[in-house]
């Protein structure tokens, strides 16, 4: 044979492979979802043979402290996420955090399970000292609100609500949180690609028709992620107006709600996970602090016990 149709060959061999791994953390989920924790260490270890450790291996190798943690093994969870970081900072030893998305996902992720575990195990101090710690390294990357997330569900219940910026917004113009003390507010973070989101629009203008009566402010921070339809690139100005036309098509029963939009305020909250809902009392206090779903018989009775307080 040619050594050209050879070399091809080879590339084609190299590309195939490649594209055989390119769903390893797929793989690695679906085998923890089915509770096939041997199937993901064998997808992983068939992967490193074939990588070695890289970003993408890193994010799947997460995903095995997760589901750990998820099921309460709490001893795994830390091994594996300790491992995660061992890894990941090597990494960082010869590139910067963010220079594609993997790495920030696993190193994150380790980071949360640790500081979870610490927590489960009734070191709370320990727990929130590791993240303020890793929040002040890396303030300027992409986990930070996932850290801060991780942060104020620790501390955050019972302390007066971070100041939430209104410069600017779409519709309604928005009222400073710290004009709205006597009243409860529901803040609804939300983003335009997201289906879950969607689902709990309906949720938000449910309650908020039947507590508005009673005092609740509802407000629906929003921030710019730099693209929009199909995931295009999108300069601010036209993904503003996406936004816009996202919000008035999926949430036609909150058009009254004003929609702050800011980074800043998505970085204090820590609303790396969408939807997340935060709930102040009276006073200004974080009463709920909720990343994800929540469904309407859950949401109702705390809002309920707060506007009759």
């Amino acid at each position: 044979m040619p050594r050209r149709a050879i070399t091809i060959l080879l590339l084609l061999l190299s590309l195939l492979s490649t594209l055989a791994f390119a769903d390893i953390v797929d793989d690695v989920r679906a085998a923890l979802n089915q509770g096939n924790s041997t199937a993901a260490s064998a997808a992983l270890s068939t992967y490193r043979t074939q990588h070695g450790v890289d970003p993408l291996y890193l994010e799947a190798l997460s995903w095995t402290a997760r589901a750990a943690l998820a099921s309460k093994q709490l001893d795994q969870a830390e091994a594996a996420a300790k491992q995660t970081e061992t890894l990941a900072r090597q990494q960082l030893a010869k590139r910067k955090l963010d220079a594609e998305p993997h790495l920030p996902i696993a190193f994150g992720a380790a980071l949360e399970v640790q500081a979870q575990v610490l927590d489960a195990r009734g070191q709370h101090a320990q727990a929130v000292a590791l993240l303020q710690r890793t929040l002040a390294s890396y303030r300027n990357t992409s986990i930070v609100p996932r850290l801060q997330k991780n942060l104020n569900l620790l501390t955050l219940s019972g302390r007066p609500a971070p100041v939430l910026s209104t410069t600017q917004y779409l519709g309604v113009r928005p009222t400073a949180l710290s004009q709205l003390k006597g009243s409860p507010v529901l803040l609804f973070f939300w983003a335009h690609w997201c289906g879950d989101c969607k689902y709990e629009g309906p949720i938000i203008s449910r309650l908020s028709s039947e507590f508005a009566s009673k005092g609740l402010t509802v407000m629906a921070p929003t921030r710019l992620y730099g693209y929009a339809a199909g995931g295009e690139d999108a300069k601010p100005k036209d993904e503003l107006a996406y936004i816009g036309q996202v919000w008035q098509h999926f949430y036609p029963a909150l058009q009254t709600v004003p929609v702050p939009v800011s980074e800043h305020n998505f970085m204090s909250y820590g609303a790396s996970t969408t939807p997340t809902l935060v709930l102040l009392d009276r006073k200004g206090r974080v009463a709920l602090y909720h990343p994800g779903l929540m469904q309407y018989e859950d949401l109702r009775p705390i809002i309920e016990k707060l506007v009759v307080n």
